[in-house]
């Protein structure tokens, strides 16, 4: 029994860690929520709020201020509610609190936010009643056959997916949707008054209006009607729906962007260092239409000078304004196959902030010093008005430095500061080779169509010099700034690529080992250590094998205030200063520099490293969800490419093994399907983790990653975005090894549009520069 005299319920205002905050915010404050964690803690017991409110001794507005505090600890999953009505904080009911990540085959999982904890699998009956992404509470029941934490949803505390997009069915007078994001398995039943004048097989979007439940299917309403799967583009409009990427900028938006005008206003030029005489140059692809950044360098008697100019976003997009708003909800610029989500209007990224040449724009400048082996010996900021004299190809400045007679004399002037500019990035890779960062060599495609709007190749895309070039100069404005803002304490936001985690280097040591490979580090190995290990293994007939599994063996790069460093790149100190026209976090970093410019203190800086913490997890995953909106669309188009493809026979090199079968990437093509371990005839084939391939029970006969195989298009399926292949036999395996597919490099297609007249646009994905 509950005593009113109890010492912590008397004296809750002298216990409350939070207790000045709450004065500061509110005219008669209540318990904090921190004190009810604790005290209900310390309790050992759930406890009603009718108790709580006695235990606090509280009366008339603050008993009902304190009834709206519990119910948002309620909604936020703070708490939880059992069924006597008492309320408990959920770490101590055996409770975990997490988003919910979907599997196509039915069953999912539960991601808790307490990132140090296990994934718990949830079984297809628990998700009946969540979809992907929803935020739940789950109570852990055990452990399944597999030995993997098992879960029983208790509450769902939030739920994602207001609309939907997928395939309007009709079939025997019932409507239902098909959701395209392969993730949510279920069906979304439609009212025949509320399919919206859809067709069978339309692909529409869908607003639900009724979650599902364990016994009843979600209902919704279609509120969009796409139009035909196969029109020209539709897969770029779906994924960006799936995906809930932002993609209609609001009409405040749009109008901010355009007071901002179409010339630098002179006002805007007053104060800031002018540099419109210095021979800045922008080099990029040819599809690229906004400029981030303009270089130039200068060889010294001590070493060099380099110029990094950097479009100045953050005088046209102020903190909190609508620009600001829109742009932080986007976090990032995503690039589709002829088609950009821009994360800032065009009036902006392609017009007022983009560095075109022979126009004034205003920028942020990274100006460092660097001695002769390319490391960086001071470094400073300031604020400033350019004028690129050049927009140069990547392709030109890779011709004309190997060629210096095909430079034109119209840019005669250029061709000094270029041959700087070459001379600093080879004392750079020198240096970046020397401190170990890693270099794998991996094969980006792009996808090409033809003037009939029909995809007509895929194709591998090459770095040159020039794309070299400019990755290192936008290396070392990028750790010249962490270096700056870190050492003046100011919050930011890191670009941070941790070291492998435990479980996945003691995999890639079990694979190394069993082929006479060792890496270096010990427990806690060095990028230098993965650095000799590809090194030793580049002549191996096996090397490609051996670079796949430890680049598998990596985490993937995220955003944060807490600087952990850069493993891949071996740099201890790294942040995103280089693309703010298409990311937040490039942004931020500006921001923090022009505070300080502005003689402010980390104090008065208008974030702080909570705020920070949470801008971060929103960057990193807008980037995951670019990612995956991206490869789904890049899957699809591969797919498609390959439906009249249906009984060829191609070459390919196996790129995954598992349990089900091998993946496999056909040469000169890239599209990579799947051949399934039952069409693995004359024998049973088991699979061997530790050595990642499927062996022979009875002939011994071992598929590995890197074997080439040859296979023969057995399906499409579209909808999946999943292509089988079967192996064409006497002709697979490690032994066999081709140069060439049977059909000369690629499906032969038929001329004009394919049965379903398809025809795209021309066009291809534009390369990023310093996704690092």
């Amino acid at each position: 029994m509950i005593k009113q005299q109890d010492d912590r319920a008397a004296d809750w205002r002298d216990r409350d860690p939070n207790y000045s905050a709450e004065q500061g915010s509110y005219d008669e404050p209540v318990p904090s929520r921190q004190l009810v964690l604790d005290d209900l803690a310390a309790e050992g017991r759930p406890m009603t709020q009718d108790e709580l409110v006695e235990y606090y001794a509280l009366v008339d507005d603050a008993a009902e201020a304190f009834a709206h505090r519990l119910r948002a600890m309620l909604r936020d999953g703070q708490l939880l509610e059992n069924r006597r009505g008492a309320l408990g904080p959920i770490d101590k009911m055996d409770l975990v609190r997490g988003r919910v990540q979907g599997h196509r085959d039915g069953f999912g999982f539960l991601l808790p936010e307490d990132t140090d904890g296990d994934d718990v699998f949830l079984a297809p009956r628990q998700m009946r009643q969540v979809m992907h992404g929803d935020k739940v509470v789950v109570h852990v029941t055990g452990r399944d056959q597999r030995g993997r934490r098992e879960g029983r949803i208790v509450e769902v505390l939030e739920r994602v997916n207001d609309t939907i997009v997928g395939r309007f069915v009709e079939e025997h007078g019932v409507y239902f949707v098909v959701p395209d994001n392969a993730r949510i398995p279920h069906e979304i039943r439609i009212a025949e008054s509320a399919r919206g004048g859809a067709a069978h097989n339309d692909v529409v979007t869908v607003k639900l209006t009724e979650a599902p439940s364990k016994r009843a299917q979600a209902v919704g309403e279609v509120i969009e009607v796409l139009g035909d799967r196969m029109a020209p583009g539709m897969e770029i409009e779906v994924a960006i729906r799936s995906h809930g990427i932002p993609h209609e900028f609001p009409s405040e938006v749009i109008a901010e962007a355009k007071q901002c005008g179409d010339e630098v206003a002179e006002a805007d030029k007053a104060d800031r260092v002018d540099l419109r005489d210095l021979p800045l140059v922008t080099i990029d692809g040819a599809d690229a239409r906004d400029f981030d950044d303009a270089v130039y360098a200068r060889e010294t008697p001590r070493g060099f000078k380099l110029w990094v100019a950097i479009a100045d976003v953050s005088h046209y997009v102020t903190k909190d304004a609508p620009l600001d708003t829109e742009a932080q909800r986007r976090a990032t610029s995503v690039y589709f196959p002829d088609h950009v989500v821009p994360m800032l209007p065009e009036a902006l990224s392609n017009g007022l902030c983009s560095l075109n040449p022979e126009v004034d724009r205003l920028s942020l400048v990274c100006e460092m010093r660097l001695d002769k082996s390319g490391v960086i010996q001071a470094s400073k900021f300031y604020s400033a008005v350019i004028r690129s004299h050049a927009r140069l190809l990547y392709e030109q400045v890779a011709d004309w430095l190997e060629n210096p007679d095909n430079l034109p004399s119209r840019y005669a002037a250029l061709k000094k500061p270029l041959d700087d500019l070459h001379a600093l990035y080879k004392a750079m890779l020198d240096q970046r080779r020397d401190r170990g960062a890693i270099e794998f060599e991996t094969q980006a495609t792009r996808i090409v169509f033809n003037e009939d709007r029909k995809i007509a190749r895929i194709v591998p895309t090459e770095r040159n010099v020039a794309h070299k070039i400019i990755e290192e100069c936008m290396i070392a404005a990028n750790v010249a700034t962490a270096k700056y803002l870190s050492k003046r304490r100011m919050p930011l936001l890191y670009r941070v690529h941790a070291t492998p985690a435990a479980d996945a280097l003691a995999d890639l040591r079990t694979f190394l080992g069993e082929r006479g490979l060792h890496l270096g580090g010990g427990d806690d190995p060095e990028a230098a250590d993965y650095a000799r290990l590809l090194a030793e293994a580049a002549k191996r007939p096996d090397a490609h094998l051996v670079q796949t599994v430890m680049l598998r063996s990596m985490q993937r790069a995220v955003y944060s205030p807490h600087n952990d460093g850069h493993f891949g790149l071996a740099l201890a100190d790294y942040t995103h200063f280089t693309s703010p026209i298409r990311r937040y976090p490039d942004l931020l970093v500006h921001r923090a520099i022009k505070h300080l410019e502005a003689k402010g203190r980390p104090a008065t800086f208008d974030y702080d490293n909570a705020a920070m913490e949470g801008l971060g997890q929103i960057c990193s995953e807008a980037e995951q969800r670019a990612d995956d909106a991206t490869r789904d669309v890049d899957d699809f188009l591969k797919c498609e490419y390959m439906q009249d493809s249906l009984g060829q026979v191609f070459y390919g090199t196996v790129t995954g093994v598992t349990g089900f079968g091998l993946f496999v990437e056909l040469e000169g093509i890239f599209a990579t399907g799947l051949v399934h371990v039952s069409s693995l005839s004359s024998d049973f084939y088991h699979f061997d983790a530790q050595a990642r391939c499927l062996r022979g029970e009875h002939s011994g006969r071992v598929y590995r990653l890197a074997d080439k195989m040859r296979v023969r298009v057995a399906r499409v399926d579209l909808d999946e975005r999943k292509i089988d292949f079967e192996p064409v036999e006497g002709d697979a395996g490690a032994s066999k090894s081709k140069k060439t597919n049977k059909s000369g490099g690629g499906p032969k297609k038929k001329s004009g549009g394919n049965k379903n007249g398809n025809k795209r646009s021309n066009g291809g994905k534009r390369r990023k520069k310093n996704s690092s």
